[in-house]
């Protein structure tokens, strides 16, 4: 069993639980209501911003080579993705500026804190328990949900769904990139390190989710 394998195995309760958040679950399948994609995009805008300075964190606190060198591609890719998600918000009638200058949710401070916290106290291996969840249920799930707002809102065309789509199936040789890295890890203390952070991140990640969708899933089903 290669080391993703084995990752993919031992978060596999946590991945369960993830997919099982009723805002998920909902949204992949039946769509849901502008206000609410707005609120989602607004809370991704929040975390991503914060994708760059995280991966730069990371590759500053490494003497690994190969891992330094994956984190800046990882860097060349993710800069600037902010911007995309704005230009979604703003696409779908959204206030873009009062997103940008407002504050995220505590969960998803949470979640950002969280990071940050972890590459600089714990490990900069850390960081890649983020990067598989973030990245990982994106391309499972983006592009589902991406169709399935685009039927439920009835709109044509991909305006308002840049950043869904980027980080959707379009993305899986971020998957492959992702998957050849960790499997090059023969470390068991930084392979625990991976496993335990991506557990971690699907609950922070998944709060993030929760908070958005408790109220908002119950009345849209209504």
């Amino acid at each position: 069993m290669t080391f993703y394998d084995r990752l993919m195995s031992e978060t596999a309760r946590e991945r369960e639980a993830f997919l099982a958040i009723p805002l998920v679950q909902q949204a992949a399948r039946s769509g849901a209501p502008r206000t609410l994609y707005i609120a989602f995009l607004t809370q991704a805008y929040h975390h991503v911003k914060h994708t760059f300075p995280l991966l730069a964190a990371a590759a500053s606190r490494t003497a690994d080579e190969r891992y330094q060198d994956a984190l800046v591609e990882y860097m060349e890719e993710e800069r600037g993705h902010e911007k995309w998600i704005l230009n979604d918000i703003r696409a779908l009638g959204g206030n873009a500026d009062a997103v940008r200058d407002g504050r995220p949710s505590a969960a998803c401070q949470v979640m950002v804190g969280y990071t940050y916290y972890a590459i600089e106290r714990i490990s900069p291996y850390a960081m890649l328990g983020s990067v598989h969840v973030l990245e990982g249920m994106s391309v499972m799930l983006a592009d589902r949900v991406a169709d399935a707002m685009k039927t439920s809102l009835g709109l044509e065309g991909d305006l308002g769904f840049s950043y869904l789509r980027s980080h959707g199936s379009l993305d899986m040789e971020h998957v492959a990139f992702f998957r050849s890295l960790v499997d090059g890890f023969e470390d068991p203390s930084i392979q625990e390190i991976i496993i335990e952070n991506a557990r971690i991140f699907y609950r922070l990640y998944g709060d993030i989710l929760r908070d958005l969708g408790a109220p908002q899933v119950l009345s849209h089903a209504a």
